[in-house]
Formats: structure tokens, sequence, C-alpha cells
């Protein structure tokens, strides 16, 4: 008979030490020299094009708008109204000059290919999981596992790094994830990490990969928790790194599957339509000195080990601490060491999944602002490139944009009530003759079609694009189809804004206000709200699109017929949010054919794969209505598999309140049901992460033998 806490399997390799110095805000920029290429010659002119697109179209409306208000003199409020109009209007002409260049790029019949070079070695692929379903991310696993024993054995090896905290899904990841662990060098190994310590959130996370193991893989590929890859881009991504020695790290293009409901509809049509255009113009711009995104990118280890340590920041959270949104600038570091950071749009088979209701969207928004708004630090730190800081700015103002563009919506309607109220002074200067106000309705009607075709060109390129390429035009349901999905998601969009604008004006004013967001899970369910939460998320704008559409109608019926695009949409935004998520309910569009995305009718076999094993009923399954330890108690292999996972006890007993009171019910109780009875979420995740009281919970395995397979009797150095 052997010792089964010591021949159970560890499911980790051999430690593989990397040092991974924590960097300072403001250091100086190590770049190195380079070969010039062809490449730097389109990078400039794409640059150039976007620059002299963007100020002219801003000077443009700026001296538009100012001759709209006064042909005589500004002041007072005038004055506020033109530098709100300026920079919102300056936002949308840097979109527009974005996305013109990605339809030029994209239509371009000369566009290069890359290079790639067959690698030497093993790629990692870390998927951090944090409190996330297991059964989903066990058959993303399970298809991504089995393309890659097909198409490239030998070449990848998994590790799940959980960061999960809570009792229930920490047992349930274990359930899931047991059987599926493997150290097949030979085809795919499959590794398990869960940390004890959640510190810097998935930086952190990362960073202890890398720490402890990252010596012996030269790349890793960063996944999320819904992310999905193909083989042929997995092989694809680890041949381009190896044909650029001075890459860090390659980005490719997420695409949206899975969406079923109405609002993860919207988003993935409209990345499926939209995105390549955009993506096409950040690629051609960006050039060696692109962005991040935190997940389905490719990263030079070393690399990112020497340059990506990242800093403690100044000051108590919202903005000091540590950095939240570390994608940035994970890729602002390492273009600081001088490392190439690349966009390839032309990648497929990388995917993710969109959240399924304006709530759940407005709860990320709340995470990313704040990481976003951190990012002021380093905008005019020492050190980093032009693009980069363009790259953090751009971040900023994604969540500014909508502070400003609500102040020039209520400085306008200020604007109106003075014009009510308030009597013109026609003497105001001396003169014979009165100074009568003037405003040119013409030019103010001129100008607004100007912002509105700026705001929609990117969807008439997405729908160009799509009509000049028939294979493509088929994908979407053909010319009519995709026409009327177009008009479906700018109007749907469109009834959305407001909402969004006036959510993302109050996360703002919450960070500004001191509030932490905390670190919670992306929801991965059907997003299906009640109308009770629905009301209670949505209740104040409720109330300022009834106040703005009555003080409009009050004011001018011009005015109120002016105002209904955004009026609307917040009057009627607690319907539109419960509709927003749920399969059963606004998700009834896909019948009609509408908002149809082309992975929907040939979906690449990766996704067929992926689906194969979600609805696979041979998949392990657990009752979520037992306790944690009750699933792992009864299943004695589980239980000892778990014990061997467990490092010794450091932590000092004296000073954990809920060790000593697990450790007192465990001796005390006369059954598992009468501890379970009693014990707190702590209480259960000390007895899961401390050796010396999962050894006492041995009392309550149940009295038949433990089997334990063969293969797990070996233990990893």
């Amino acid at each position: 008979m052997f010792n089964k806490e010591v021949d159970a399997k560890r499911a980790l390799p051999t430690i593989s030490p990397l040092d991974m110095p924590r960097h300072a805000v403001n250091e100086a920029s190590h770049a190195r020299k380079a070969k010039f290429s062809s490449h730097d010659i389109v990078t400039f002119l794409a640059r150039l094009f976007v620059l002299i697109c963007t100020i002219g179209l801003s000077w443009y409306g700026a001296t538009e708008m100012y001759s709209v208000l006064s042909t005589n003199a500004i002041a007072g409020l005038q004055w506020l109204f033109l530098v709100l109009f300026c920079i919102n209007f300056t936002w949308i002409s840097f979109a527009f000059s974005q996305a013109t260049l990605g339809l030029l790029y994209q239509l371009w019949p000369f566009s290069g290919h890359r290079k790639e070079l067959d690698v030497e070695g093993v790629t990692a692929i870390l998927l951090p999981v944090y409190n996330e379903d297991p059964s989903r991310i066990r058959a993303n696993i399970q298809a991504m596992h089995e393309d890659i024993v097909k198409q490239a054995s030998g070449k990848f090896a998994f590790f799940i790094l959980s960061d999960t905290n809570k009792a229930d899904a920490w047992v349930a990841e274990e359930q899931a994830f047991h059987s599926l662990l493997n150290d097949d060098s030979a085809a795919c190994p499959i590794f398990y990490r869960r940390r004890y310590d959640n510190a810097e959130r998935k930086a952190g996370n990362i960073a202890e990969w890398v720490t402890h193991f990252g010596n012996d893989y030269e790349c890793m590929i960063v996944l999320d928790a819904d992310s999905l890859m193909g083989a042929e881009c997995l092989i694809s991504l680890t041949r381009r790194m190896s044909a650029d020695a001075s890459l860090g790290l390659i980005q490719t293009l997420p695409t949206i599957i899975r969406a079923d409901t109405l609002y993860s509809r919207i988003q993935q049509f409209a990345n499926h339509c939209f995105g390549p255009i955009y993506a096409s113009g950040l690629a051609a711009w960006h050039g060696g000195s692109s962005n991040f995104w935190g997940h389905n990118a490719i990263i030079r280890t070393k690399a990112f080990a020497d340059a990506c340590g990242l800093p403690v920041l100044a000051g108590k959270a919202p903005f000091g601490g540590h950095v939240m949104s570390h994608d940035f600038m994970e890729a602002a570091l390492l273009r600081r060491a001088g490392w190439g950071v690349r966009f390839d749009t032309d990648l497929t088979a990388s995917y993710e999944e969109a959240p399924p209701s304006l709530v759940d969207v407005i709860v990320r928004d709340r995470r990313w602002c704040q990481g976003n708004l951190q990012h002021k630090t380093f905008v005019f730190a020492k050190g980093f490139h032009f693009a980069t800081r363009l790259h953090l700015l751009s971040g900023i103002m994604s969540y500014l944009s909508a502070v400003f563009w609500l102040m020039l919506i209520v400085v306008g309607f200020a604007l109106a009530i003075q014009a009510y109220f308030v009597r013109p002074e026609y003497f105001a200067n001396p003169s014979l003759f009165p100074t009568w106000p003037v405003f040119d309705f013409e030019k103010a009607r001129s100008l607004f079609i100007l912002s509105m075709a700026l705001v929609l060109a990117p969807k008439v390129y997405g729908w160009l694009a799509a009509m000049l390429n028939i294979r493509r035009c088929l994908q979407f349901g053909g010319p009519i189809l995709l026409t009327l999905s177009i008009l479906v998601e700018t109007l749907l969009s469109a009834l959305y804004a407001p909402i969004l604008m006036l959510a993302q004006f109050q996360v703002v004013y919450g960070v500004f206000k001191g509030k932490d967001s905390g670190w919670k899970p992306q929801s991965r369910d059907d997003g299906a709200t009640s109308w009770g939460v629905a009301a209670r998320a949505h209740f104040s704008h409720t109330v300022f699109g009834v106040v703005l559409a009555g003080g409009a109608l009050f004011l001018s019926p011009q005015l109120f017929y002016w105002s209904l695009p955004i009026s609307f949409g917040l009057v009627l935004s607690i319907p539109l949010s419960w509709l927003s998520g749920g399969r059963k309910r606004g998700n009834v569009i896909r019948y009609f054919g509408l908002l149809r995305a082309p992975e929907e009718k040939r979906p690449h076999s990766i996704v067929v794969l992926q689906h194969h094993y979600s609805t696979d009923l041979a998949q392990p399954r657990f009752d979520p209505a037992l306790p944690s330890l009750a699933r792992l108690m009864s299943d004695a292999s589980l239980f000892y598999w778990h014990l061997a996972q467990m490092p010794a006890d450091e932590s000092n007993k004296e000073f954990c309140r809920a060790w000593i009171c697990a450790e007192w019910q465990i001796m005390n109780s006369g059954s598992i049901n009468s501890l379970l009875a009693h014990l707190s979420e702590k209480e259960c995740i000390a007895i899961l992460q401390h050796r010396t009281l999962m050894r006492a919970m041995q009392k309550y395995l149940p009295e038949k033998k433990c089997v334990i397979k063969e293969s797990e009797k070996r233990v990893f150095a």
C-alpha cells in the first residue's frame, strides 16, 4: 500500500525561475537601433495621414462653430460651449481618420505577408482564471488541446493559473480540471496552479508564473478565461515571433463569438463588420509601437521579465497602488526597453466572448475606467515612445469623452435657457445701431450633418468593405440582410449610446471621488436581469432623460426634436437594459437573419470542437448545491490530489482567526454534516489552503477504498 499523500501527482513541472525586477515610473528609454525598412515608411505615412486628417477636420469644425455662435462676439457660456465642442469634435475626427486609414489599408491590393520561421522549443499557453465557470474553460482547453496535438504536437504547454478565492469555485475548478491534467511533453502537457496570494490581480498572476517557470519557455501566449484560439493561429504567432528577434509582443485581433443575447449580438456584429476597419487603421499607424489588450497575444518571456515589472503607484486607490490596466503598461514598458510591439490583424481563429448585457458592460467599465485613469501618471513620464503616450491618452479619453459629451449637452441647454429667460442687450455698446444676437442656423445644420457623417462613416466603410468582398457579404446573409443589419445595429447603438455616456460619466465621477472598483469576475452567463435590477441600475438615467426631454419641450419644440436622439434612449433605459440580456428576450432578432456574424453560418473547426466539448454529456458534473468541502470529501482521490498541491504551512497560526476556529470545529464535530453546518466561507478557505487542517479532515473521508490512477503515483521534482 503506497502513501496516498506522497504518491498523488503534482500538477506543476520543475521550477525554472526568472528574475523580474520592478521598474520605476520614470526611467531612461533603451531603444535599440533597428535597420530601416519599407514598413517604417508605411508607418510614417500612416501617422502623417492620421495627423493631417485629424488636425484639418478639427480646425474646420472649430472655425465653423465659432462662426455659428455669433457674427459679432462670443462671451460667457458660449466660450465654454466652443471649447467643449472642439474637444469632442477632435475626438471623433481622430476616430474617423483611423477608420479611413483602415479602409484604405484593407482595399490596398499589395499588402505584404508577415515572415515566419520554424520554432525550436515549447511555447507556454497561460490561462488565468478568477472565480469563473470551470466547465466552459474546460471545454475551451479540450478543444485547443486536441487541435494542438493534431497540428503541433510537442510545441505547446498549457498552464491554468487560478486566482480563485471562493471555496465553491476552487473545488469546482479542481473537479473540472483534475482529469485533464497531464505531463505529456511529447503531445501537450496541461498544468494547474492555484495562487494563495492574489496580489496585483492578473498582472501578479502572470508575473508569478514568469518568476517560477518562465526560464524554460522562450515565449508565452496569454489568454483570458473566455479565449479560444485555433492551432494554426498559435503556430503562426510562434513562427512570426521567431522570425523577428526585435519583437517583444504580437497582439492578434480577437473575434467575438457565441453571442446569444441582444446586446452581445450587437457587439458581435460590430466586431465582425466594423472591427477589421478600425483594427487595420490602428495597425497601420501603430507600426512597431502597438498596444496589448491583455489576452490572445504572444510575448517573449525573457523580454517580459526584464521590462515589465510594474511600478507601484504612490498614494491609495483608485489612483495609487498596483497598476490595474496592466496590459497597456506592459506594452509601454516593452517598447521603452527597446522591444517591438506589433498588432497583426490578418491572423484568424482568435476568439473571445462579449459581456452579455448592458449592466455587465457598465460593471466592466468601472474597473477599466479606474485602470485607464491611473495611466495619467505615465503619459508624461520619462522614456516612453510618442505612440505609447497616444495609446495612454486614447485610453483615458475613451472615458473622459463621456464627461465632455455630457458637459456639452448641459452647457448647450444652459445656453437655450439663457436665451429663453434673459433679455438680450441690444445697446450694450455705445452705438447708434443695435447689436442683434445672431445664430447661424444653416452653418449649425451643416456642422451637425458633418459630425454625424464622421460618426457613421466607419459603419459605411464596414458595409462597403463587405459589399466589395462577395464571399464575406454572403457570410453576413447577403447584401439585403447586411444592409438591414447595419441599420438595425446603428439604431440600437444610438439608443444605448446615451445610457453608456451617462453611466461612464458616473463611473468617472466615482473614481475621482475616490471609490475603488475592487476586483470582480467577468460575467459569462446570459446576463438576464430582473426588472428590479434594471430599475435600480438605470433609475437616475431615466430621470435625467425625462428632465432633458421635458426641459427641451418647454423651451422649444425644435430643441425637443434635436435632443430626442439623447433623451429617447435615456427615458427607455430600464426596458432597454432589461432587453439587452437573456437568451429568450432580445435574441429573437437572430431568427430574422439580422445581426448575423460570419462564424454563425460556417464556424471555424475550433469553434465546432469547443461546442462539442461544451455539450458533451460525458463531461465531469457536480452538484453546485453541495458545499465545497462535501464535494471534495466525497472523492478520496481528489482529496489526496488536492493535498499534494499544498505547500507546507508557513503562515502563523496564532494570527489566523479562521485557522483556529476551523481547527476547533474539525476536532469537535462528530460528522461532516455537523461540521459543514457551522463553517464560514473564511474557515472553508482556511481548511482548503492549510495542510495541517486538510490532514485533520481525513477522518471524514468515506470508508470505501481510495482508488488512485497509476499515472498519479509519480511525483514531479
